[in-house]
C-alpha cells in the first residue's frame, strides 16, 4: 500500500515541479498542485486504509486490559465466606408483635 502512496506522491511532485518551472506556471500553483493532488488525497487514503489496523490495535489493547484486570482480581472461589468472625447481620428486635386473631380458649 505504501508503495502506491510513494509513487503517487512522486508523480504529483513532478507535476508540481513542471508547474513551477513552466513559463506560464507559478510557485503558488505548484504548491497548490502538490497539496491538493498529492498530500490531501494520499493522507485520506492512508487514513482510510489504516482503519482496520487501528481497530485491531484497539481490540488487542482492550483484551490485554481485560486480562490484566482479571489477573488482578482474586477469584470468588478462593475466598472463604465469613472469614472475618463478625456476625453476618444484627439480631432483629421483636418490637412489633405479630398481627392476627386473638386466641380465645375457654
Amino acid at each position: 500500500m505504501y508503495l502506491i502512496v510513494i509513487a503517487w506522491l512522486y508523480v504529483t511532485l513532478l507535476m508540481a515541479l513542471a508547474e513551477a518551472f513552466s513559463t506560464q506556471g507559478t510557485v503558488l500553483g505548484a504548491v497548490i498542485t502538490f497539496v491538493f493532488y498529492g498530500l490531501l488525497p494520499m493522507g485520506l487514503v492512508v487514513y482510510l486504509m489504516g482503519t482496520p489496523l487501528r481497530r485491531k490495535a484497539i481490540r488487542q489493547s482492550e483484551e490485554q486490559a481485560r486480562q490484566a484486570a482479571a489477573a488482578d482480581t482474586p477469584s470468588a472461589s478462593g475466598l472463604q465466606p465469613d472469614a472475618s468472625g463478625h456476625a453476618p447481620t444484627l439480631p432483629e428486635a421483636a418490637a412489633v408483635p405479630a398481627v392476627g386473631k386473638e386466641d380465645i380458649r375457654p
